[in-house]
């Protein structure tokens, strides 16, 4: 009998609480959130349309002033830097090397970035040095800093990608 007693007064409080008005918040404006069991599921499917740059990518969220992107890579990245951008990356799955400094050989502007305003690419990086990446890292990449993902053959690495102008 007291579990009836109990289960009346939750829907008579929750009776109540519909007709005074009191609903349950509706998340903020801009809220996400990415579970990780969701963000495995995704970089699995991208790893299955890796393209010839030797990754995959698919933009999670846009909110202008920084951005989220999941990717997935299956070999060496091209050497890049972004002048007015920082990137954060948590790395998710995998492992890789991260070259980090030096400097961009052959730098071209990169057309598939912010339309190549102040982003480069280039064929390699000169000096700079190296950092070992697993699941669980998170790297804090400053503008200006060139930069390249070095994956082993046979390796793959996931990452969310946080792009802050």
């Amino acid at each position: 009998m007291n579990l009836g007693v109990t289960t009346m007064f939750s829907s008579r409080a929750l009776a109540a609480f519909f007709l005074a008005g009191v609903l349950p918040a509706a998340e903020p404006s801009g809220f996400a959130l990415w579970k990780a069991e969701s963000l495995k599921q995704h970089a699995q499917a991208l790893s299955k349309s890796v393209r010839p740059d030797r990754s995959s990518r698919e933009t999670l969220a846009d909110y202008q002033s920084h951005r989220f992107r999941l990717l997935y890579r299956d070999g060496d990245g091209y050497p890049e830097q972004h002048d007015n951008e920082i990137d954060v990356v948590i790395v998710q799955d995998g492992e890789a090397t991260l070259l980090l400094g030096g400097k961009i050989v052959n730098p071209e502007k990169n057309p598939e970035a912010n339309n190549g305003v102040g982003e480069w690419k280039g064929t390699r990086i000169d000096g700079g040095e190296r950092h070992a990446l697993a699941a669980g890292d998170v790297v804090h990449i400053p503008a200006k800093i060139p930069h390249s993902f070095l994956v082993a053959k046979g390796k793959h690495i996931s990452y969310v990608l946080l792009k802050i102008k």
